[in-house]
């Protein structure tokens, strides 16, 4: 039998091979690792950043929302320094949400945070308020092999504040789309300007605002018969609601069994709320109410509106005694936006700890909002329904007081903002919640 030979030098070279094999299997781990250690914490990171620009974005655009800075006009005074001030409170308040934010187990810095403002118009119905976050020190692990010590994560969003008013081609057709807030009050205004009784809130044809002069004004409660008394009802006791006709300031009691349905009860903070009325005022009806939306009233003679609507907002407001109520803030300038309020001592937030009492905040139960309807040629009290063509926001109590006026039902309230509808909105409609008239939405997010 032949004896087999076998080269020692082929063997020393196998043994090469399977070390060249070894060393690649090295990197293609290390690689790997890299991908799915380093790739992955990019991408955790890179969704932080996101969450913290969708929310300061957010919060920039509901300060405007909420500061009256959407429904000044060319006619208004101090636009511009208006507009300068609301947009400076917004980027406070929205850097300071992003700082709340980690990204890696590391809070931002305001040099991690850019806020930038866009798409004004005249009037600025819908101010864009733009968030970068950029982080460019987050460590790798596996990648230093290749000598990558660091990343950098850049995320933004962009946020608007909405307000439909007098959004026009240059003729009477609106270009604007539709609104829909939620958990607006069924306590149903006439288009009559409270200060005089002659002129409109809003233009039917494209909701624009006819008297710019009414944003910021307070409405206080006062004697009957006078010629601003505060906000109360237009039914009257003997009488079907109606049959005062539609006198400015005279809100009429929105039907809960069709276009106002009430939140449950149980879901309401306010012992003496019992009526689906109260209850609509005092928590939130979920039902939207749209633009040019026809809804009913609540047309039953009932002696109670007045004093039903005074528990059921200072139970709202927290009013339950001097100061306990949040207020506005009378000391900014330029008056009257942006709009600033101070914290009462009953505000939720306050009583959680996480505010002091007197603090500013942009957060109040006092603010909310309450449809606007077409009086024109409406032949009262015969109406039982009514078409929506606008919304006004209202701060209710401004003072921090209850109402004063239990007998006639009279409620403090200050006008924040208003948006029209006009007749030729058209398209999906936006939708709002809360108490602003204005809706916000995220309207970028890569």
């Amino acid at each position: 039998m032949r004896r087999r030979h076998i080269n020692p030098r082929r063997k020393r070279e196998e043994g090469i091979i399977i070390t060249l094999v070894a060393v690649f299997l090295l990197f293609v781990v290390g690689a790997m690792a890299a991908l799915s250690i380093d790739v992955v914490t990019f991408y955790t990171a890179r969704s932080e950043a996101q969450l913290a620009a969708d929310g300061a974005a957010l919060a920039g655009a509901r300060v405007l929302a909420n500061s009256g800075m959407t429904s000044l006009t060319v006619n208004s005074s101090n636009v511009s320094a208006a507009i300068t001030a609301a947009e400076a409170l917004a980027k406070s308040i929205a850097t300071q949400v992003a700082q709340q934010n980690l990204i890696e187990g590391k809070p931002l810095t305001a040099g991690n945070i850019t806020v930038s403002f866009s798409n004004y118009a005249v009037p600025p119905n819908n101010p864009h308020v733009t968030v970068q976050i950029q982080r460019t020190d987050l460590p790798t692990f596996f990648a230093r092999i290749w000598g990558t010590t660091q990343v950098t994560v850049v995320a933004s969003a962009t946020a608007e504040a909405y307000n439909p008013s007098g959004i026009t081609n240059g003729s009477t057709a609106s270009l604007a789309l539709p609104i829909a807030p939620s958990c607006v009050k069924p306590m149903l205004l006439p288009n009559t300007d409270p200060t005089s009784g002659g002129t409109t809130i809003f233009s039917t044809l494209d909701g624009s605002i006819t008297d710019p002069g009414l944003l910021g004004l307070e409405i206080v409660s006062s004697t009957p018969l006078v010629t601003r008394p505060g906000l109360q009802s237009a039914c009257t006791s003997g009488l079907a609601c109606g049959a005062n006709g539609t006198t400015a300031w005279n809100y009429y009691p929105g039907d809960p069994l069709t276009s106002f349905p009430p939140p449950s009860a149980s879901s309401v903070e306010c012992s003496g709320c019992t009526t689906p009325f109260q209850l609509g005022i005092a928590g939130c009806v979920q039902t939207p109410i749209s633009c040019n939306q026809t809804v009913n009233i609540d047309a039953t003679d009932a002696e109670a509106w007045n004093t039903d609507a005074i528990t059921a907002v200072n139970a709202l407001t927290h009013a339950t005694a001097n100061g306990a109520a949040d207020s506005i803030n009378l000391t900014v300038s330029p008056t009257p936006v942006p709009f600033q309020f101070i914290a009462g001592s009953e505000n939720p937030i306050v009583q959680s700890s996480a505010l002091t009492a007197g603090a500013n905040t942009m957060v109040s139960d006092s603010l909310v909002t309450v449809p606007v309807f077409d009086n024109a040629s409406m032949n009262f009290p015969t109406v039982t329904s009514v078409q929506v063509i606008g919304f006004l926001q209202l701060f209710l109590n401004p003072n921090g007081n209850p109402a004063p006026d239990p007998v006639y039902g009279q409620i403090d309230a200050s006008i924040i903002n208003m948006a029209g509808c006009g007749a030729a909105s058209t398209g999906n409609n936006v939708l709002g919640n809360g108490g602003s008239a204005v809706p916000v939405r995220l309207i970028t997010h890569p």
